[in-house]
């Protein structure tokens, strides 16, 4: 299975070179097949010349300028059109996430989960230098999305997670331009049928840049995600769910009359951990 690894970045020259040899390096001793795609997101510094000098070195390394329009939702949608693996991981450029769990994530799916969620909110899992505002909004969104969805997860919007190609596809078409796609790309592969583990993950504040992430400004787009999403599981009888996708293009393609869709595999669907 090989696993592309999608890392937007904009104006991360002090950490990017770091973030793409440390997962390099991690999946090369697992004996992972892979492709690390970085997406500079209009960056204005040197992201773009380092990105360069990184495909250079590495034949599995790919930087794509993303000019326009900017956003850190159009820069993940732009690396979910390009990647060429089996699996795709988004992966921050700001050495926040640890190339460790990237391959707990790359096992997870070798089980047969559609999706790797990680959780820095469980037992085994490790915060460093989390801000304190930044947190405690962390905490009041999560809850209130575990409430809506009943779906036992307690760290939707963290952007590092791992889905199978065919998840990428069944959650089209994304609709994000910023943060949100955080919360779009999960709550749909759960919401459309996927199977999905938790494990617990380590996460530490960067060192180095900024945060690109505007609090100010995400609230509604927050809010207007996580309710579209919730509109479609409740209202929409289950017309997007895959297993019903299937079986209607089965019958399509065969010219018979459709007829109710039973599930197409027997891979896991519950939650481990909480």
């Amino acid at each position: 299975m090989k696993l592309s690894v999608v890392i937007p970045a904009h104006n991360e020259e002090g950490s990017i070179a770091e973030t793409v040899r440390a997962v390099a390096t991690r999946l090369d001793q697992e004996g992972i097949a892979k492709e690390i795609i970085v997406i500079d997101d209009g960056s204005t510094d040197r992201t773009g010349e380092i990105g360069a000098q990184l495909e250079a070195e590495d034949p599995d390394v790919r930087c794509i300028r993303n000019d326009g329009p900017n956003g850190f939702g159009f820069a993940i949608r732009r690396g979910l059109k390009l990647f060429s693996g089996d699996a795709v991981a988004i992966v921050m450029a700001d050495l926040s996430d640890s190339p460790d769990d990237l391959v707990t994530y790359y096992r997870v799916l070798e089980e047969g989960y559609d999706c790797a969620f990680g959780s820095r909110f469980m037992a085994g899992a490790s915060v460093s230098d989390y801000p304190a505002l930044k947190l405690t909004l962390n905490r009041i969104v999560n809850a209130f999305i575990r409430v809506l969805f009943g779906h036992g997860y307690n760290d939707t919007t963290n952007a590092f997670k791992a889905y199978r190609r065919e998840v990428i596809e069944t959650v089209q078409p994304l609709l994000s331009n910023h943060f949100n796609i955080t919360v779009e790309l999960p709550l749909k592969a759960i919401v459309r049928g996927h199977s999905y583990k938790i494990v617990p993950i380590s996460w530490t504040n960067r060192t180095s840049g900024e945060s690109k992430l505007r609090l100010q400004e995400m609230g509604s787009r927050y809010l207007f995600i996580v309710l579209m999403v919730w509109l479609e599981h409740h209202l929409s009888r289950g017309d997007y769910r895959r297993s019903e996708v299937a079986a209607r293009m089965s019958h399509w393609h065969a010219g018979t009359p459709e007829v109710k869709a039973v599930p197409v595999d027997e891979r896991p669907s519950s939650v481990d951990g909480s």
